[in-house]
């Protein structure tokens, strides 16, 4: 049999005393054991010369070594540094050029692998990245399945503060449902907008944005306080790929249109501008015929019937056989007597977990799938963003390669 692991220097041992004391041809003894005769007249010899203490493994490390960095360099890379805490591998081998132009030195790279093995360097902690869904998927088939949200870029007013307009369409229809000049893109003035078109639309199906703020973030599954009042109301947000503007293209096209027609030249003052908006929204809805209708107006093909909205959201209700966990202020949960940080988005929200594999958890709020907990190492596993629970099947248990952990 071949030398176990975990128990090498038992089976050589084995091996010596089989040798001296059976008295078998050396070829049936190394078949045997699963070892070829030159390997079993290595430790022959090893043992001969050595005993015992000479079955034990030897470093590989070659013993002599000719493209090895010469002591003497190694020695005023290390001293040049100490000198130069802040100096990286390049300042460091210019510096020994300088110093020693006679002599072959190491490559930059070669200099931080000594200062690295000699401890005065430290690893660079790499930020984490959030995980994405990748290109948006949702294709409306009627009005209100989907909308998408964008801020069109700001400019300044006559009498000197930026506006910022937010627009809101039907992707179906291309209905214009606000164009809202703004003072910022903070949450606090966006949430007033959405609640009026709530209110008066119904809620839709999925709103499609992209990650800026505040649509999006930096945590777990981008998620925002923004995204979360539309996850409690029955809403998907839905992503575009960071740098791919071209995957809300319908809502960028209007948004060239209003730019040529209602931004140019700015008006004096916020009210001023905001009436030009409205003008602006009459005329796109009711008047302007849309090539990507077959010429046929946004206000011919919408349904003004959405989902009811009342501005009371309901605690998300989890199948039995869910762990249910509040979200503390500390920005985790407690699992396994041990703390889980999910973000602060989710403090004072209840999340579900669902076990999908041996030690491993889904992670839900709501419907939404955001990550797999594996509770030996703590860490969350992000899944594609803002994944409905009836979606998870189309992925495995440990998500898709290009997921990032969360701690």
């Amino acid at each position: 049999m071949p030398w176990k692991e975990c128990g090498a220097m038992e089976e050589r041992m084995r091996f010596i005393v089989d040798w001296e004391r059976l008295g078998l041809p050396f070829q049936e003894l190394c078949e045997r054991y699963g070892i070829s005769r030159p390997t079993g007249y290595k430790w022959v010899e090893r043992f001969a010369e050595e005993g015992a203490a000479g079955l034990a493994e030897r470093s590989r490390r070659p013993r002599h070594s000719p493209q090895a960095t010469a002591q003497d360099i190694v020695a005023g890379i290390v001293e040049a540094r100490r000198r130069h805490p802040t100096w990286g591998g390049k300042k460091i081998a210019r510096l020994c050029e300088d110093r020693m132009p006679d002599r072959t030195l190491p490559h930059p790279s070669t200099v931080d692998d000594i200062l690295r093995r000699n401890g005065l360097t430290r690893m660079r902690t790499r930020r984490r990245r959030p995980g994405h869904p990748g290109r948006p998927i949702t294709r409306p088939k009627a009005p209100n399945d989907l909308w998408a949200a964008d801020f069109k870029g700001e400019f300044r007013m006559g009498d000197g503060p930026y506006c910022y307009p937010l627009t809101i369409t039907d992707q179906y229809s291309r209905y214009l449902l606000a164009c809202k000049g703004l003072v910022s893109t903070s949450r606090k003035g966006v949430v007033p907008v959405f609640d009026q078109l709530f209110r008066e639309y119904g809620l839709p199906k999925a709103i499609r944005t992209d990650n800026g703020s505040p649509f999006a973030s930096c945590g777990l599954a981008r998620l925002s306080k923004l995204s979360v009042w539309w996850i409690k109301l029955g809403i998907h947000p839905e992503l575009i790929e960071p740098g791919c503007p071209s995957q809300n293209g319908a809502h960028e096209r209007m948004h060239k249109t209003l730019k040529a027609e209602a931004t140019r030249p700015p008006r004096k003052n916020m009210r001023s501008q905001q009436a030009r908006f409205d003008e602006f929204r009459e005329e796109y809805n009711f008047e302007r015929p849309h090539e990507s209708l077959g010429q046929e107006l946004p206000s011919t093909l919408y349904d003004f019937c959405g989902r009811p909205y009342g501005g009371k959201v309901s605690r998300p209700e989890y199948p039995g056989h869910y762990e249910v966990r509040l979200v503390s202020g500390g920005h985790s949960i407690r699992w396994k007597r041990r703390p889980i940080n999910v973000g602060s988005v989710l403090i004072g929200e209840y999340v579900g977990l669902e076990e999908v594999a041996d030690g491993v958890w889904g992670l839900y709020f709501y419907n939404y799938l955001l990550g797999h907990l594996d509770e030996r190492t703590g860490q969350i596993e992000e899944m594609p963003t803002g994944m409905h629970r009836e979606d998870r099947s189309r992925y495995h248990v440990r998500g898709n390669p290009q997921s990032k952990g969360y701690r």
